[in-house]
């Protein structure tokens, strides 16, 4: 037993690594349209395999040689869209560049500004920028420089206005962008009721590292999307929470805990000293 596997151990470890490699690749296309190209050429080809096997059938077998030594190139080419969002992930950094102070401060008035839209039933869409550029779709809309408040977004995206349609585009704590269009995803969803504000959401977060945030117009709800996935139904202090977790650092949080419970202990000291003297 011992000899075989010494002299079979290298079998193994590719086995291993095919097998990681083929689910890497279900899981990124299993969702896509690309998913049903990729899984009719692979029947296709086994059942013209094993019926030219079969029927010795040289010809076929000679052409399905050639034809598989093209399939490389064909598959880059139809499923472009899906190896550029990949490799667009590889290194991506999931944090602010700028102070933890700024980051706090954007937090702050951000979720301020979303509890706002929500109550009013304002629809509206954000990207904040991370390591991938979102230059060409800050092109599609109208190129900012300004600091991002509630009022400022309530005006945006107020029914009436010009850019109330697009989405909002914030890099490093400044609004770069408004009336930005997104990319709608194109994949299949479990849940058809999916507005177009929400599909641009998942389709933006599909093809960069951002984070998009949206309020539905009908409903108020709050919903946040990365690499694809829409989290729904967050409440003011949850989505707050949320948010938090994704662009602070767990030690930043931590420290700040730790400094909210010093400043509790020392206003009860400094009412404990009141209670001390005399009127």
């Amino acid at each position: 037993m011992v000899i075989f596997i010494l002299d079979h151990w290298r079998a193994g470890v590719e086995i291993l690594i095919l097998w990681v490699g083929l689910y890497q690749v279900y899981r990124a296309f299993r969702k896509t349209r690309g998913a049903r190209i990729l899984v009719g050429l692979v029947l296709l080809l086994m059942v013209l395999s094993l019926v030219s096997l079969a029927l010795n059938l040289q010809v076929i077998l000679w052409l399905l040689f050639k034809v598989l030594a093209l399939m490389a190139i064909a598959l880059i080419i139809i499923f472009q869209p899906e190896l550029r969002n990949a490799l667009a992930r590889l290194g991506s950094s999931k944090l602010f560049s700028f102070s933890q102070t700024q980051r706090h401060e954007l937090l702050d008035t951000f979720s301020n500004a979303v509890g706002q839209l929500s109550k009013k039933r304002i629809g509206a869409l954000f990207a904040f920028e991370r390591s991938i550029a979102l230059k060409e779709h800050l092109e599609t809309g109208v190129e900012l420089d300004a600091l991002f408040s509630p009022e400022f977004a309530l005006t945006v995206f107020h029914p009436k206005t010009t850019l109330h349609d697009g989405g909002m585009v914030i890099i490093q704590g400044r609004v770069a962008g408004a009336g930005c269009v997104f990319p709608v995803s194109s994949r299949e969803l479990e849940d058809r009721s999916t507005g177009l504000r929400h599909r641009a959401a998942i389709g933006i977060t599909e093809e960069t590292d951002c984070v998009a945030v949206v309020i539905s117009e009908e409903t108020g709800q709050i919903s946040i999307c990365i690499d694809g996935k829409l989290e729904r139904n967050f409440s003011e202090e949850n989505f707050r929470t949320r948010m938090e977790d994704i662009f602070l650092p767990k030690e930043d949080r931590h420290e700040e805990s730790i400094e909210e419970e010093f400043a509790g202990e020392d206003s009860d000291v400094d009412r404990g000293r009141s209670d001390l003297v005399p009127d």
